[in-house]
């Protein structure tokens, strides 16, 4: 069966338009859709359509209606907002990276990894309380 082109590319320039609307990376919408990252990219390039399970919780993620999603109906700004819950506080790229491939690591590593976060924050106190204070490449 031929890929309808045009819908695989109408959803994936929806679903970009609200991830960016959203702050969100590819690498967030994949997890929180439950796709692999690459295979969410070629969504968003018009490379290929989502199951029908997946376009719903796309329009949940993403928080857009599947009209929208869809091209049935012109995008509404902030639509989506109305009566939503309140959403936690977004944590910035980095950290949502950095969580991610933390969860990859094994017990042992992960213990490693806060003994030298921790040893980290003990070294800066250090240098704080020496008004040692770090340059911006430093830090």
């Amino acid at each position: 069966m031929a890929l309808p082109r045009g819908l695989a590319a109408t959803i994936g320039t929806a679903a970009r338009a609200a991830r960016v609307q959203a702050n969100l990376t590819q690498e967030d919408v994949a997890e929180r859709v439950g796709l692999a990252t690459e295979v969410y990219g070629r969504l968003e390039r018009g490379g290929m359509l989502p199951s029908v399970p997946t376009l719903r919780k796309l329009c949940e993620t993403l928080r857009i209606p599947s009209d929208v999603l869809l091209g049935l109906t012109p995008a509404q700004e902030n639509f989506w907002t109305k009566d939503a819950p309140p959403r936690p506080a977004e944590e910035p790229a980095e950290i949502r990276r950095l969580v991610r491939t933390v969860k990859k690591l094994e017990p042992a590593e992960f213990r490693l990894l806060g003994l030298m976060a921790t040893g980290l924050l003990r070294l800066r106190q250090s240098r704080h309380a020496r008004g040692q204070h770090p340059t911006p490449a430093s830090s």
